[in-house]
């Protein structure tokens, strides 16, 4: 078998085992449950008030935009699970192991991209059962999330991973959350983006994240409300393809970035690192 086959699969297995003991560890068990209730409960208190004359629910309304900025977060989460890797030696010791960042990559991405979903799930059964049913809902817009959810995962999960690679040390998550929060403001998650000013609709869909909240809005809001989007439409196929681009790019890119940071990696300096870690904590 091909040294890289071998990676994908260890990288694979490696995945499964770190989704599955974050579902038997208490507190990362708590942390998979606490989001989905908060949410929950958010759409709960705003109960079936309809907004405008438009005639459909507040809660139906802001459920596509609440789970497109979740999935988008999963930047955040995987670039501090590296940011916590490079401080304990696990980024060395993938290093020293032939195609490890490629390994070390894709279990990443499969323990990410699981406890998200997991979690999207926990929020979502309840949530439709809150708000009484969506204006959408029929097999092809189920199909829609289906695909959208998955492939906007795999085209933001890469992108922390750089980004985290890219920070200094643990310190720089606070300038990473502020940037990936500043993208999603601009994304039109929960808002129209072409209610803001032309020159930020082009940053906008520059960002995986507005491809990532359109496909969630395509698949859960009317048709109707398609009429408040660039061009008037759901682009499906620009959605597709976006999304299908930015999750190559970042396959492709992010293991020679990783490797790069790696090489500045030794284990004097973990061991400096944990040092300091020590004496922030006496």
């Amino acid at each position: 078998m091909r040294p890289s086959a071998v990676a994908l699969r260890t990288g694979w297995n490696r995945g499964r085992i770190e989704l599955r003991q974050s579902f038997t560890n208490g507190a990362e068990l708590f942390s998979h449950l606490l989001w989905p209730v908060l949410m929950v409960a958010v759409l709960y208190f705003m109960g079936d008030r309809a907004f405008r004359s438009s005639g459909l629910q507040l809660g139906a309304l802001a459920l596509p935009g609440i789970l497109g900025m979740n999935a988008a977060m999963g930047m955040i989460g995987m670039s501090q699970q590296l940011a916590a890797d490079r401080e304990d030696g696990t980024l060395l010791r993938a290093k020293a192991t032939p195609n490890g960042m490629v390994g070390y990559l894709t279990g990443k991405v499969v323990s990410v991209a699981g406890g998200l979903a997991a979690d999207l799930l926990i929020f979502l059964v309840p949530a439709l059962l809150v708000i009484g049913g969506l204006p959408a809902g029929g097999p092809g817009d189920w199909a829609t999330l289906a695909w959208v959810l998955p492939l906007g995962l795999a085209a933001t999960l890469p992108a922390g991973a750089i980004l985290g690679s890219l920070l200094p040390g643990a310190r720089g998550q606070g300038l990473l959350q502020l940037v990936s929060l500043g993208v999603i403001a601009l994304s039109g998650v929960f808002y129209p983006v072409t209610a803001l000013p032309e020159w930020s609709r082009w940053i906008a869909q520059a960002s995986p994240v507005y491809w990532l909240g359109l496909g969630t809005r395509a698949a859960l809001l009317p048709d109707a409300a398609a009429g408040v989007e660039i061009g008037g439409s759901w682009r499906p196929a620009q959605t597709a393809c976006a999304l299908a681009v930015w999750a190559v790019a970042g396959l492709v890119a992010a293991p020679p970035v990783l490797r790069r940071m790696a090489r500045r990696e030794s284990g004097s300096k973990v061991a400096e690192r944990r040092a300091k870690a020590l004496r922030r904590a006496a």
